[in-house]
């Protein structure tokens, strides 16, 4: 049986990788019938700045939904809203 923080080591890993981001923080978690869902807050690099190819410090604050099963494997994953924060 899986615990809860082995849930939330899965969920940085897996962010870390699919977004390529170094800051991930798992802000929820919560056991349920058939898995785990967590919450993740994620700072990614603003994309707009980004695409137009402007030097900037400013990185979008995204929140992360990640379901997982009970073996935890990764059912789903979704963004829910964002934050422009300035960097250190």
């Amino acid at each position: 049986m899986t615990n809860i923080q082995e849930a939330r080591e899965t969920v940085v890993k897996f962010l870390k990788e699919s977004l390529g981001v170094d800051r991930v923080r798992v802000i929820g978690v919560k056991k349920l019938d058939s898995g785990w869902e967590t919450e993740a807050e994620v700072y990614e690099e603003n994309s707009f700045l980004k695409s137009l190819g402007l030097p900037t410090r400013v990185q979008d604050r995204n929140i992360y939904i990640v379901k997982l099963d009970d073996s935890l494997e990764v059912l789903s994953y979704e963004r829910q809203q964002e934050h422009a924060v300035m960097s250190d």
